[in-house]
């Protein structure tokens, strides 16, 4: 891990890494989805297929590419019981918090006949991806299919890509099941959001897809936005800890192998005002990197975007955080609640030693499908939200239309456009007869 101290070393450096870790197109990648994109567009299923057989090395056809009842019925089923209590928990969490960001459509109705108001509409079809690469994440799928069933959509289906033996991972079908997904299919890649996007005859074509990939996922998704809505385009994992001397260093160094394990291309950053946790921090990561099943990658993590940050205060700590807006940020300090006012950037934000992000991402039901590579600025975390639509209501009784004519018709002509003054002007002149 290294270390930088405020005021003695240029933290540009630190912020430029990371930038060169955020998920921009590359040239190679893009040609290739390009040409993936425009197959499935043009040839359907026949295209998928040959996908299918080309990057997951399994032959189906479409008989089986969508997955039976009976096959989700057994996934569930095949889940160890006490794990499937842990996912039936979950999932009820992940729903209450869930309700809590519905919308409700409103009217005004303001002197002379008029009425204003937001209509909210749920999307009516949309796709979820879930990755099934080193690292499966049925808990993705709860993610981001229950907010879209509570919001009210009336189709969800699923991709995700089958292993050797023309399976889905059993853990994220149990998962599709519980969380309620409608219709689940056998495909993955920059093939299955292409299928997605523009429709097949056997997968339908969706309104928004929503889910993490890898890079060519990641880059499908960015092409076919304007054909359909996405979430956002996702980033290697991330985690900021704000801690003071209070913290525990062995919880600190913990949560930032925790998102360390997830890829070489992560990044997790200690950000304390004291030296002395900064160096038992960085000593317990070395230690603890020898018990973990994917030290490997971890190690990788934590040597190149891995970093400790000494401060000189805390609300240096803060500016730093809000700089660089990270996907995670944990608040272990004496008194963090008096710190979250100050925090402005940030996908998700854990209070407390007892708060670890781990909780998040499984069990506690806020999103963990968040906004990586410092768009939490501008992007906030998938709810509820991003699944329907608000549409503007207005009706002008005559008389208020009467009081507003001159106005609109005024404005209309300073802009040139003269049709739209004669749409107010003709009524006008009935008006007036």
């Amino acid at each position: 891990m290294k270390i930088y101290r405020v005021g003695q070393d240029n933290l540009n450096v630190l912020y430029e890494q990371l930038n060169r870790n955020s998920p921009g197109i590359r040239k190679d990648v893009e040609e290739a989805v390009l040409g993936i994109l425009h197959s499935v567009r043009e040839r359907g299923d026949t295209a998928l297929l040959e996908y299918t057989y080309k990057f997951d090395g399994v032959s189906i056809d479409l008989n089986s590419i969508e997955v039976s009842k009976i096959e989700l019925e057994g996934a569930l089923l095949s889940v160890d019981k006490e794990l499937l209590k842990i996912m039936e928990k979950a999932a009820d969490n992940i729903r209450a918090f869930h309700e809590r960001q519905k919308e409700n459509s409103w009217f005004m109705t303001e002197q002379d006949g008029i009425i204003l108001g937001q209509k909210v509409t749920p999307l009516n079809r949309v796709g979820v991806y879930a990755p099934a690469g080193s690292a499966p994440l049925p808990s993705t799928v709860l993610m981001d299919v229950i907010p879209a069933k509570v919001a009210g959509v009336n189709e969800v289906i699923l991709c995700s890509p089958p292993d050797k033996n023309g399976r889905i991972n059993p853990l994220i079908l149990a998962c599709a099941k519980l969380a309620g997904a409608d219709r689940v299919f056998k495909s993955g890649g920059a093939q299955a959001i292409a299928a997605m996007a523009y429709g097949t005859k056997t997968i339908p074509k969706v309104d928004k897809i929503v889910g993490p990939g890898n890079i060519y996922v990641a880059t499908a998704k960015k092409l076919v936005f304007g054909t359909c809505g996405i979430d956002m385009i996702a980033g290697p994992s991330e985690v900021l800890i704000i801690a003071d001397e209070t913290a525990n260093p062995r919880f600190v160094a913990a949560d930032l192998l925790s998102q360390a394990e997830h890829d070489a291309l992560a990044s997790a950053i200690l950000v304390t005002n004291s030296e002395k946790l900064a160096q038992e921090v960085i000593t317990e990561v070395q230690n603890q990197l020898l018990n973990l099943s994917r030290s490997s990658i971890a190690a990788k993590s934590m040597e190149d975007y891995g970093a400790v940050v000494v401060t000189e205060n805390i609300d240096q700590a803060v500016e730093i955080a809000n700089e660089i807006a990270p996907e995670h940020l944990e608040i272990c300090t004496s008194d963090p609640f008096s710190i979250l006012h100050s925090i402005k950037n940030a996908g998700a934000i854990f209070l407390g030693n007892y708060s670890p992000e781990p909780l998040g991402d499984y069990f506690a039901g806020p999103n963990h499908t968040l906004p990586t590579s410092g768009t939490a600025r501008f992007f906030s975390p998938l709810g509820v939200y991003d699944f329907v639509k608000r549409q503007s209501v207005i009706s002008y009784s005559r008389d208020a239309f009467i009081k507003a004519a001159p106005c609109v018709s005024a404005f209309a002509k300073a802009e040139g456009l003269t049709a739209h003054a004669r749409a107010i002007d003709i009524r006008m002149e009935e008006v007036k007869k």
